[in-house]
């Protein structure tokens, strides 16, 4: 059990308040197998870390909508940092071997992180609006909620080109104004008007470094998914997912994703 609420300071103990009692009570493994603990806290942490992720980048979503960039740089800073230690998970999992897996994967049924509705808002908060992923919250009422509303707001690529329109930069009206729950379509005029920060990084230097700090988003996010496709290959090969995807095919796939198109393509052009 946890502290009481209305417990003293004096009163209150580690275990009470990260309510470890709780914490440490909820691995479950389906079978005797040793290496499944480590599968099941391995994506446990992962979506703990989601957790962290969805709140930092909800702060700077708040911060860029009302125009205070600077502020925001350290959620993002922070949400790239967390997303290197998620990265860097991959290689622990990564010690348990095929033969290790075989052992236990018949329990997972069709449960996979394909499923994930946390890792999912956080790609449509990026921008990545995929609303076919919605069918698999259908049981989990607030999780499906949590994610038609993410899919359904602005992305905070959104509420930055909205602040560049503020700000005088030419933003184009059909972009300011389109369905925000479609994906995002990259845009010459867009990439126009980040080439003009680019080139002039000292009277548009908040900008220019929140494109950084998105960079820096979209990178990690790259650069997890290069580990995962490699992790998952090492250990189950080209075999297909629990979860009825291609597994590595999936997965490889989803490295051409951008979350903001245009950062990326001016770089050719400055």
């Amino acid at each position: 059990m946890t502290d009481a609420p209305g417990a003293q300071p004096s009163d209150i103990t580690y275990a009470g308040y990260l309510a470890l009692d709780d914490l440490l009570a909820a691995q479950h493994p389906l079978s005797n197998e040793h290496d499944e603990m480590l599968f099941v806290i391995i994506h446990q942490t992962k979506e703990l870390w989601l957790k962290q992720i969805l709140h930092e980048v909800a702060q700077a979503q708040g911060l860029v909508r009302a125009g205070d960039l600077v502020p925001a740089y350290k959620s993002l800073a922070r949400v790239s940092r967390i997303q290197a230690v998620m990265t860097m998970s991959w290689d622990i999992l990564a010690t348990m071997t095929p033969a290790d897996y075989l052992r236990f994967r018949g329990v997972l049924g069709s449960s996979s992180g394909f499923q994930s509705d946390q890792f999912r808002r956080f790609e449509a908060m990026l921008g990545l609006k995929d609303a076919r992923f919605l069918k698999f919250h259908l049981e989990r009422p607030e999780a499906h909620a949590a994610l038609q509303a993410a899919i359904d707001a602005p992305s905070l690529y959104d509420d930055a080109l909205s602040q560049l329109a503020v700000a005088g930069l030419p933003v184009p009206p059909d972009v300011l104004n389109r369905d925000v729950s479609r994906p995002y379509e990259p845009s010459q005029a867009i990439e126009d008007v980040w080439l003009e920060v680019y080139r002039d990084t000292t009277r548009w230097w908040p900008f220019y470094q929140l494109a950084e700090k998105l960079v820096d988003l979209d990178d990690a996010l790259l650069t997890w998914r290069h580990k995962h496709v490699v992790t998952v290959e090492r250990i189950i090969g080209r075999r297909r997912g629990t979860g009825g995807t291609e597994g590595v095919a999936y997965l490889t796939e989803t490295l051409q994703r951008r979350c903001f198109p245009e950062l990326w393509s001016l770089r050719t052009k400055l």
